[in-house]
């Protein structure tokens, strides 16, 4: 059975609880051998924290400590009863609502052992801006898109394997990935004059340089965008921006830029903010906030490519839907 644990020491779930930073409980945040803060080591995002608040909680921004015991006997209850995995907020949804919705209810699912343990925080959202906890209005152009692409999929669900999403192809899961549960582990290594973030899925290796320059020429456009580093105290900062349409199926996807804001709240637990400006999806920016926690397990290849009879059985087996569409016509 998968354990699911409290993370966070209770001084740290206070400190969150009110909005408080790790300056305002005296932590000392280690440094590298070139003074900055130490982020370094392997960091795990395996958060029940959904992306949007659910409406059971309304205007709640937290969890108090009767939440969190009832969501801990709630999830045992699921787990004892080996049901399908959970992936990212699935599992708050299936704590309050009782059902399980399979992550693919078309072909069956994964079962809750693939499932990383999980982590409860006090958050009932990780968007933190705007306040009521849900993205901003999407744009019409990222409606009207997201409606043709589901009209083209229905139509012609593999034809290639081009009309197939990114991470079937093993091409790319996005960067920052921020998908809880499965394959959600970071390592992070530090030089004086750049920073990597290694992302477990699907083995993407960022390279931030901490330099004082610009980002490449608008004309290079990147599956993962340009990134820059910079030290805000001890917070390092990203910003990422060039990236390229085709990483994305939103519209306008080239004129993104994400600042990422990484610090270190306590030896277990690194905080992380995203504002994304995405224009071209929503109409307004967007801020969310995940603790991920520290470690000690290892960083494992995602190798994707390798032995992927997925795709290869899916090409097939349209292939076959097809012969028998043109012999039932024949007939």
């Amino acid at each position: 059975m998968i354990r699911f644990t409290i993370a966070l020491s209770s001084i740290l779930l206070a400190s969150l609880a009110v909005g408080q930073t790790s300056a305002q409980y005296d932590y000392q945040v280690p440094r590298t051998t070139d003074g900055h803060p130490d982020l370094q080591g392997v960091w795990e995002n395996n958060t029940i924290t959904p992306l949007e608040r659910p409406d059971v909680f309304g205007s709640k921004k937290y969890l108090t400590d009767d939440d969190i015991a009832f969501i801990n006997q709630r999830i045992g209850e699921i787990m004892a009863a080996g049901e399908d995995a959970l992936f990212s907020g699935g599992v708050l949804e299936a704590v309050f609502s009782g059902e399980i919705k399979s992550y693919d209810p078309t072909t069956g699912n994964y079962d809750s052992q693939w499932m990383a343990k999980r982590t409860v925080h006090r958050r009932t959202s990780q968007i933190i801006d705007p306040p009521n906890g849900r993205f901003p209005p999407r744009t019409e152009a990222a409606i009207q898109s997201q409606r043709e692409l589901k009209e083209w999929r229905a139509a012609h669900p593999a034809d290639s394997w081009t009309d197939r999403p990114l991470g079937e192809r093993c091409l790319t899961f996005g960067a920052p990935r921020l998908t809880s549960g499965y394959n959600s582990y970071w390592q992070i290594v530090q030089s004086k004059d750049a920073v990597v973030i290694y992302q477990e899925m699907a083995h993407d290796a960022r390279i931030i340089p901490i330099v004082d320059q610009p980002h490449a020429p608008q004309n290079i456009k990147l599956w993962h965008g340009d990134s820059r580093g910079w030290w805000e105290g001890d917070t390092l900062v990203i910003e990422t921006s060039n990236y390229s349409d085709a990483s994305d199926t939103s519209p306008e996807t080239d004129r993104k830029v994400n600042l990422e804001r990484l610090t270190r709240i306590s030896d277990s637990a690194l905080q992380y903010q995203l504002t994304s400006h995405d224009p071209g999806q929503f109409d307004a920016p967007y801020t969310r906030e995940i603790i991920f926690d520290y470690t000690e397990d290892k960083i494992y290849e995602y190798a994707c490519h390798e032995g992927n009879y997925g795709m290869y059985n899916i090409l097939s087996g349209h292939r076959a839907q097809e012969r028998m569409a043109a012999q039932n016509q024949n007939d």
